[in-house]
């Protein structure tokens, strides 16, 4: 299965991803900096791709064909703006993203 994980350096995703890969899963890491993902799993069947939900035009790096998603990101590490409507945003963006995937 082709897994897309979300917030794939936080406490969660960093728990869920190893199995995930145990399981098998082609998984597709979102990160919004790849030179700040430290990718312990080289040569397993896993790619990073920086996304950054809050910015609609950096989703097109994320493939068409995903089966799931698992969203797991938010908005408080940007310390800035109105923290609500971010929120919002990110949820709106991956949602109108992945309705155009398998």
């Amino acid at each position: 299965m082709k897994i897309l994980l979300t917030g794939a350096s936080g406490y969660i995703a960093q728990r869920l991803l190893p199995i995930l890969l145990d399981e098998g899963h082609t998984v597709i890491c979102c990160v919004r900096d790849r030179n700040r993902y430290d990718n312990k799993y080289e040569g397993r069947d896993l790619q990073i791709i920086e996304v950054d939900f809050l910015k609609r035009e950096s989703l097109a790096s994320i493939p068409d064909d995903i089966e799931v998603a698992y969203y797991l990101i938010h908005s408080m590490s940007t310390g800035e703006g109105d923290f609500e409507n971010m929120e919002q945003t990110c949820a709106e963006n991956f949602k109108s993203r992945l309705e155009k995937t398998q």
